[in-house]
């Protein structure tokens, strides 16, 4: 193999490893953010409510699917946070999200 096909084979590996710890921070960040919303929503089952959370990030791309989701029933219930109080709390998760996943 060439020096030169080793260097690209490298690069997608290394792109490849970095998409799949970003989809896993952003699940760790949905979830916990989801248990935060379960927790002010006062559900019972906050690791379905949390689950939910997650499948919602699946409905197109970017952020914004959550936030709806969430905001939404924050509206329900009849609860004051709203949309950007739930995008402050991602960006607030996210950290934790980040040392969770590199922590295994």
């Amino acid at each position: 193999m060439s020096t030169l096909t080793e260097r690209q084979a490298a690069f997608e590996s290394k792109f490849a490893h970095d998409e799949q710890l970003k989809f896993r921070v952003e699940m760790r960040r949905n979830r916990l953010v989801g248990l935060w919303a379960a927790a002010l929503l006062g559900k019972d089952d906050a690791e379905a409510y949390a689950k939910e959370v997650v499948a919602a990030d699946f409905e197109e791309a970017g952020n914004e699917d959550v936030v709806r989701k969430i905001a939404a029933d924050f509206q329900a219930a009849g609860l004051t946070q709203s949309a950007d109080d739930v995008r402050e709390k991602m960006a607030e998760i996210l950290g934790e999200a980040v040392r969770q996943v590199e922590a295994g």
